[in-house]
């Protein structure tokens, strides 16, 4: 049987700001939102992100976590090789692609390296054989499937996973309105709503669902790259 109380403690870890994917580092094109005025308070950035919740890389991520985590645990390395190509393919502009795969790649050494399983040490090396060299991870693919792999709850990862990339966000915008740390805590509790529907509509949708249309932020994360002055790296 599994631990639920490890199950949760190894969540914790994982999305944890201090695990170390450099997700402080990104801002999902919040701060090309910020410069050119969309974004310029609690509510606008509050508006913003449950948009991109909703619309954009929340929900379509959500769901790929979840096929990846199916594949892992049921040693599907076909399905985990084919999750793994889409969620590449979709990135909208070459820093968003940087947002995903680097941080996927980092937690995938994290993993690796001080948490690892015989089932994702497997996994990892079977999508190297078939790419040839790295796979190009995206960070929900390679936590849905050191998730599958090592037996936690899809039901309560797909919801960790979605709000701690709402909390990164958040953060992002903290220090880049600026706003104050209590208004971005409520900000996130506002969210809640948001983090639990998609996430549990990920666990009855197909990858024929993944898509969606917040085209203003995948225009931001384009104009982010010759932003003048930047903070984050996208």
């Amino acid at each position: 049987m599994s631990d639920p109380i490890g199950d949760l403690l190894t969540l914790q870890a994982w999305l944890s700001p201090a695990f170390p994917v450099g997700g402080f580092t990104y801002s999902h094109g919040l701060e090309w939102a910020i410069e050119a005025g969309d974004v310029v308070d609690g509510p606008s950035l509050a508006t913003w992100l449950a948009d991109v919740l909703v619309h954009g890389a929340g929900r379509s991520d959500a769901i790929l976590l979840v096929h990846a985590h199916r594949a892992a645990r049921a040693g599907d390395v076909a399905g985990l090789v084919e999750t793994i190509e889409f969620a590449a393919a979709l990135q909208p502009s070459r820093e968003r692609r940087l947002e995903a795969t680097a941080q996927g790649a980092a937690f995938v050494r994290a993993v690796a390296d001080t948490w690892s399983t015989p089932a994702f040490d497997g996994l990892v090396a079977a999508a190297r054989e078939t790419f040839a060299g790295e796979a190009p991870w995206t960070h929900a693919v390679a936590v849905g499937t050191a998730a599958g792999a090592a037996g936690l709850d899809e039901a309560e990862v797909a919801p960790a996973f979605a709000q701690a990339f709402a909390a990164n966000v958040v953060s992002a915008g903290v220090r880049a309105i600026p706003l104050g740390q209590s208004e971005g805590l409520r900000i996130l509790r506002s969210l809640v709503p948001v983090v639990r529907r998609i996430a549990s509509d990920a666990l009855s949708a197909s990858l024929d669902d993944v898509g969606g249309a917040a085209v203003l932020a995948d225009v931001a994360s384009m104009r982010h790259e010759t932003q003048y002055t930047r903070l984050y790296r996208s």
